[in-house]
């Protein structure tokens, strides 16, 4: 079995990165500023968002500088699990939720063989 590999952000990467399209580097993390500042929700609040979408997505290095982020801005260990266990009722309630479309279909004419 193969493990998963998942790069370490290197100074030269991150410079690559910005290199290669400068202007979409800046807007970015001049959106990401903007999305992360104090504003109708506390700076605490959006990094505990930004910990159970980094869970739902799957994103490793999201998860690492949101919760350490998270930490920053004054989360505890036990917030940030909350948050984490929001997002996995909300993964795990979309497939329960759209179960009702295999149910509805389970009995249908059209999906039986003849």
């Amino acid at each position: 079995m193969s493990q998963q590999h998942h790069l370490k952000p290197t100074k030269a990467l991150v410079e690559r990165r910005r290199a290669l399209a400068p202007d979409s580097e800046d807007a970015f993390r001049a959106f990401s500023k903007a999305v992360f500042a104090e504003g109708a929700l506390d700076k605490r609040t959006k990094q505990l968002i930004a910990v159970a979408v980094a869970h739902v997505t799957q994103c490793p290095w999201c998860i690492e500088g949101h919760v350490k982020a998270a930490n920053r801005e004054g989360a505890s260990g036990e917030q940030i699990m909350e948050a984490i266990w929001v997002a996995s009722e909300m993964r795990a309630g979309a497939a329960w939720a759209h179960a009702l479309q295999a149910v509805d279909l389970i009995d249908d004419e059209d999906t039986q063989d003849s």
